[in-house]
């Protein structure tokens, strides 16, 4: 619609006579699309974007759709149709209008108020396995049939099921899934990252846009997955994410940017895609044949004018000996075609980057790098994720402590909503438990209290989109579904749960049951929808550990300790590091009873504790890493 009528002057002439016009980006301004967004759904029984919503003056929408052509076309009503009606039906029945506004806003108000339903239990984690069992596609991964979105929390959620019901068909999903995604066009296999989402069912052509929130949601669920299986492949593909991430997705100052674009030249795709000739002509007849093969490069092309997307139908190993290769031999002339195909790529006219940085997603991204860290112990991932909370803390924060959504070049704008809040509270969290730095955690609490004074809905529980400081809108949302991204209450009930253990705060343990209680209704009836919320019930359902290492920190001991907590697939448990001097006086003020519990001895030593009740002391790490298992 930008091209074929918003840049139309016939369409701009008559808009700006009859009409105000408003372009909402929506991601600076989430509050607004989920808002009409619900008006869209309500009144056409469908969404999406273009997102296209007439008000009036006061905010209150009479008319909505999606996308709509310059002229009618194809049993579709063109847009200056109906731009022209309704400055007609305003000039000349504008009391009808106002009724329609005024009957939507009170419906969307009186739906938002909807009261909660049956409890959730034990039941419903088993139900969305199961839900996702029958979307699940058997031959490519992934659920449902085209577009497939990524949706990493459904992952993740049937990792922690598979762990909870030794169900071996919930690991399956994820491992084939996980396979198929990395084997497909989906992901960038010359320069890495993964696509926004594909528009077939096996993955092969994507929408080749790249998002900030997919590669950390992903890094994630390949980490979970490797910590799980024990296979190398899953830890190399979160390798690869945070390898692009780190080279153009990261602002100098530390903050992390939004987006890639899918277009350049005109053209979506034109700058992941090759031709047989192409690809030879930068890396020979010989190596260029082998990898045009190997990645199903060939004349006819998979994709627009001949054009070819890298995907692998082969499996490496397979290809490797019917071409006569040993697996090492096939990996390196691989990556030296690959390396050499990244320089040549980089000479094209590269996607617009997306460098807004939002809050909301940097958080994600500080998340992921923290896991990164605690898995791979690579110095750079915390680092990475160390320098986007400092440019936050820096840039988007008023001196009165209030998160802001969005920086870009200079300027930071829009008071903070709940995503904001709740995603950078769980990359603090994990950001503690990555590098046992006590600010971390002490921040961590501060931004979730702030939270909660902003946005808590004291009469009917859980969090509200928007709080003390946003816009008024025509209502305010309360969000719960996980779609794309997690929901802000979703990623809010889990730092709830793990702030309450790490501080001893059985209030905060209360907030998430009301949390989930107020969502109860909607979760109940379709726990595949919410499959975030799924993996903070897991925790909330228990078993939980609260793991306590006393010692020095810089000591192998210790450290040892440290990394026999983090090579199990633990999801539900906290841990804390409880050293002697200030930074343990520190934590003594956080979680008083870690004093009582764990006395720091002089040698290292973990307490593994359920519900606070602590077993025996063990100070050996490969008697502690036993009792993990």
């Amino acid at each position: 619609m930008a091209h074929e009528s918003f840049e139309d002057e016939e369409v701009a002439r008559f808009l700006n006579s009859h009409f105000i016009a408003i372009k909402v980006d929506r991601e600076e301004r989430p509050d607004i699309d989920k808002i009409y967004m619900s008006v869209c759904q309500a009144m056409t029984g469908r969404g999406g974007w273009p997102l296209t919503i007439f008000m009036t003056p006061e905010g209150k929408p009479f008319f909505a759709g999606t996308y709509f052509p310059k002229l009618n076309r194809m049993g579709m009503t063109g847009l200056m149709d109906i731009l022209n009606q309704i400055a007609v039906m305003w000039q000349k029945d504008r009391a009808r209008i106002l009724k329609a506004g005024d009957e939507i806003t009170s419906a969307i108000k009186a739906h938002d108020s909807e009261k909660s339903g049956p409890v959730v239990r034990l039941d419903t984690l088993k139900t969305g396995h199961e839900q996702l069992a029958r979307t699940y596609d058997p031959k490519w991964g992934g659920f449902g049939t085209e577009p497939k979105f990524p949706t990493p929390h459904h992952l993740t959620f049937l990792l922690r099921w598979h762990k909870r019901s030794t169900d071996p068909n919930a690991l399956k999903m994820v491992e084939k899934t996980l396979d198929e995604m990395r084997r497909g066009g989906i992901f960038d296999h010359i320069g890495f990252g993964f696509h926004r989402y594909s528009v077939d069912e096996r993955w092969l052509v994507p929408h080749f846009e790249k998002m900030l929130y997919d590669q950390a949601m992903l890094a994630m669920a390949y980490i979970e997955a490797y910590q799980v299986t024990g296979k190398a492949k899953f830890g190399q593909v979160a390798r690869e994410i945070f390898n692009y991430v780190l080279r153009d997705m990261t602002d100098p100052e530390g903050g992390f940017y939004c987006a890639e674009d899918a277009d350049s030249e005109g053209k979506e795709g034109l700058f992941y895609v090759w031709t047989p000739a192409e690809v030879k002509k930068h890396l020979g007849e010989k190596l260029g044949g082998l990898f045009c093969r190997f990645y199903e490069i060939n004349d006819a092309g998979n994709f627009e004018d001949g054009h070819s997307i890298p995907h692998i139908p082969v499996h490496p190993e397979i290809f490797a000996n019917k071409e006569g290769m040993g697996p090492k031999e096939f990996e390196s002339l691989l990556e030296d075609a690959r390396g050499q195909l990244f320089v040549a790529r980089k000479k094209r006219v590269h996607p617009l980057k997306d460098d807004k940085i939002l809050t909301s997603w940097n958080g994600l991204m500080i998340a992921a790098f923290a896991k990164g860290y605690q898995i791979f112990g690579d110095q750079a991932y915390a680092d990475a994720a160390g320098k986007a909370v400092d440019f936050i803390m820096k840039n988007l924060r008023t001196t009165d402590g209030r998160l802001l959504r969005r920086y870009r070049q200079g300027e930071a704008a829009y008071p903070g909503y709940l995503d904001d809040y709740a995603f950078l509270v769980w990359g603090l969290i994990e950001l503690y438990e990555a590098t046992f730095e006590v600010s971390y955690l002490e921040e961590a609490i501060a931004l979730n209290q702030a939270m909660l004074d902003i946005f808590w809905d004291k009469q009917g529980g859980g969090l509200y989109f928007t709080g003390k400081g946003n816009e008024t809108l025509i209502t305010r949302s309360k969000e719960i579904y996980d779609g794309a991204l997690p929901s802000g209450n979703s990623i809010a009930a889990l730092n709830f749960l793990r702030l309450g253990r790490m501080t001893g705060r059985l209030d905060l343990e209360q907030k998430a049951e009301q949390l989930t209680g107020a969502f109860s209704k909607e979760v109940v009836s379709y726990p595949m929808g919410y499959t975030q919320l799924l993996v903070a019930l897991d925790f909330m359902f228990g078993p939980t550990q609260e793991i306590v290492i006393a010692g020095d920190p810089s000591l192998e001991t210790t450290q040892a300790m440290v990394n026999a907590v983090r090579k199990s697939f633990i999801p539900n448990k906290i841990v804390l590091l409880y050293p002697d001097g200030p930074d343990g006086q520190r934590l003594e003020s956080i979680s008083p009873f870690v004093k009582g519990m764990c006395p720091i001895n002089k040698k290292s030593t973990a307490y593994v504790c359920q519900q606070y009740a602590c077993k025996t002391p063990i100070t050996d790490a490969a008697q502690l890493e036993k009792i993990l298992e």
